[in-house]
């Protein structure tokens, strides 16, 4: 069967030709008022789809950004606060050097034990610091309410220990501000692995002058006590005062037992005690109030004033591992600031080769579009100027 050509047949290729011209100059009308080529999904499916993938990639990205940005202000607050609460544990190292020096008066030590005051007073407020959205930087995940608060028996920590980790670039987390009880509670005391004191009701003038590992022997963790049983000579006890050992001493040197050593000076008295053994962990609150303690308490008998020096020192050595303790946490939070530094470089780059993708997806070509435009316009003229010439065609005037 073969197509009758009629006139109706040729107006309708004619019109269909001039209206599929048309749709395609509007499309590209469109595209150069935009500046787009994919003006619609239709005009390219699978860029269009991937396009839309790629938005999405963005909107994370920018979503990173913004949880870096966030968590960058409280570690920066963080950094600051620490970097405040670091001074004033220098100031209190100084201050307890220079009370330790015998030539002080009473009044010297009440002065010093007013700026302790006034120490303690200020470390508290930088531990129940915000981060200027009313959000407390030392709670933990409780954060919302201030985590540290005076009690009868000190400073009491009622935030939590959760440290919360922050997505800031695809599988890449950070971890936020330290909770309080990593900075200001739970510091170890002494040396930070083991720790020497002497018993409140010693009445000789035994001051305890270094302790440690003692070299070639192994300790097993226990805690020892040191028994002056006369005026050269002592029993150590273990942690179920069963009696381990003892021997002779003099004024300063050293007596081992079990891995470990201490050293003691001055005059014990018959009964007096003294323990080494692991460290115990106290917070910053109550090393300071221990000091001020030491700084106010009576020392008109040689006794006190050998017990004040124990005081003394021992808040030295428990200031020291406070102070490293705050230093730690500065410098976690400075390896956090550095991955949000990282981070960041790794989404800009991201950004850049996927917004390059977008632009070759989406962006037109203004020199191809204009060179088919022309083109289009050209073959609608000529379909135009065809129409026209045919509807003049007739058998009746070649019969004429």
């Amino acid at each position: 069967m073969t197509d009758r050509i009629s006139t109706g047949m040729m107006y309708t290729q004619s019109l269909s030709s001039m209206l599929a011209r048309q749709k395609q100059l509007n499309t590209l009308q469109e595209q150069l008022a935009t500046g787009q080529k994919l003006v619609t999904a239709k005009d390219d499916p699978v860029a269009a789809g991937t396009a839309v993938g790629l938005d999405r990639t963005l909107a994370e990205l920018e979503r990173f950004g913004k949880n870096a940005n966030m968590v960058a202000n409280r570690l920066g607050l963080q950094e600051n606060l620490l970097a405040q609460a670091g001074d004033y544990m220098t100031r209190v190292n100084e201050l307890a050097i220079q009370a330790n020096n015998g030539a002080l008066s009473d009044e010297d030590r009440q002065a010093i034990a007013a700026e302790l005051r006034a120490i303690h007073d200020g470390m508290l407020s930088v531990a129940n610091s915000t981060d200027g959205s009313g959000r407390y930087l030392f709670g933990g995940s409780a954060d919302d309410a201030a985590p540290f608060a005076r009690t009868a028996g000190g400073v009491a920590y009622s935030g939590d220990q959760t440290q919360r980790r922050v997505e800031i670039a695809p599988e890449t987390f950070v971890a936020d501000a330290t909770p309080g009880s990593e900075v200001f509670m739970r510091v170890r005391t002494g040396d930070g692995t083991l720790e020497a004191r002497a018993d409140a009701g010693n009445g000789g003038t035994g001051v305890i002058g270094g302790y440690g590992r003692a070299s070639g022997g192994a300790w097993n963790g226990e805690t020892y006590r040191v028994v002056f049983t006369g005026a050269t000579t002592y029993d150590v006890l273990d942690g179920g005062g069963a009696t381990v050992g003892g021997g002779t001493w003099a004024s300063g040197q050293d007596i081992t037992h079990g891995g470990l050593r201490l050293s003691v000076s001055g005059q014990p008295a018959t009964g007096d005690a003294f323990e080494v053994g692991p460290a115990a962990t106290r917070d910053v609150f109550s090393t300071l109030q221990n000091l001020i303690g030491a700084l106010e308490s009576s020392a008109a008998t040689p006794a006190e004033q050998a017990a004040r020096q124990n005081a003394l020192q021992a808040s030295m050595r428990d200031v020291a591992r406070a102070s490293e303790r705050v230093i730690d946490a500065r410098a976690a939070g400075g390896a956090q600031l550095a991955a949000i530094d990282d981070a960041g470089a790794v989404r800009e780059a991201n950004g850049v080769t996927i917004k390059g993708t977008l632009s070759e997806l989406r962006d037109l070509d203004y020199a191809e579009a204009i060179t088919r435009f022309q083109m289009e316009s050209t073959a609608l003229q000529t379909a135009q100027t065809v129409f026209t010439r045919m509807q003049g065609l007739s058998l009746f005037n070649l019969l004429r």
